[in-house]
């Protein structure tokens, strides 16, 4: 008997409130994953090519913990890299929520976009101008201008590129979605 069945069985019985916000955080984790691993391939390229330490711009991210000396580390580390890449992940995640409930029930790429573009101009409003600075992912002294504009352009990317329909057991699959 397939062990996945009767959690299928329990998802489908589920009230309609509780499919839609099962189906909106997942889809959430789908386009904030995949944002967030191409926004910390910038990153790690622009932090790089400025620095000399791919890992400098992420280990910034973990100024949440270890503020301030987080923003000096520029060698990869458990500590900050590690740290630094979990909060800007789980950040990537929580902008995606965003984007998601922005899904209206049809819309073209053109809308896609427009919608991406949309949550990472307020995501870099938020995080620089209106969390305080420890609270900022802190990467703009070690990527620069061009570095940050290439991050939240590419987070946006990663939040149309993420949308993709899942598959039953809920992963994310290569098939286009509407949304």
């Amino acid at each position: 008997m397939n062990s996945a069945a009767p959690r299928m069985q329990a998802v489908h019985d589920a009230p309609a409130g509780a499919r839609r916000l099962r189906r909106l955080l997942l889809d959430a984790q789908c386009s904030g994953c995949v944002a967030s691993l191409l926004s910390t391939l910038v990153v790690s390229l622009f932090s790089h090519l400025r620095t000399g330490h791919a890992a400098a711009g992420t280990n910034s991210a973990s100024q949440w913990i270890w503020y301030p000396q987080a923003r000096s580390r520029s060698a990869a580390s458990w500590r900050h890299t590690g740290i630094g890449y979990l909060i800007h992940h789980a950040s990537s995640v929580f902008w995606a929520v965003g984007y998601q409930l922005l899904r209206p029930a049809e819309t073209d790429r053109r809308g896609q976009a427009l919608r991406a573009a949309s949550i990472a101009a307020v995501a870099y409003w938020v995080d620089y101008k209106v969390v305080p600075r420890r609270l900022s992912p802190g990467f703009e002294g070690k990527i620069g201008a061009a570095g940050m504009w290439a991050t939240y352009a590419v987070f946006g990317v990663g939040l149309v590129l993420g949308s993709r329909r899942r598959s039953r057991s809920g992963n994310c699959v290569g098939a286009r979605s509407k949304a």
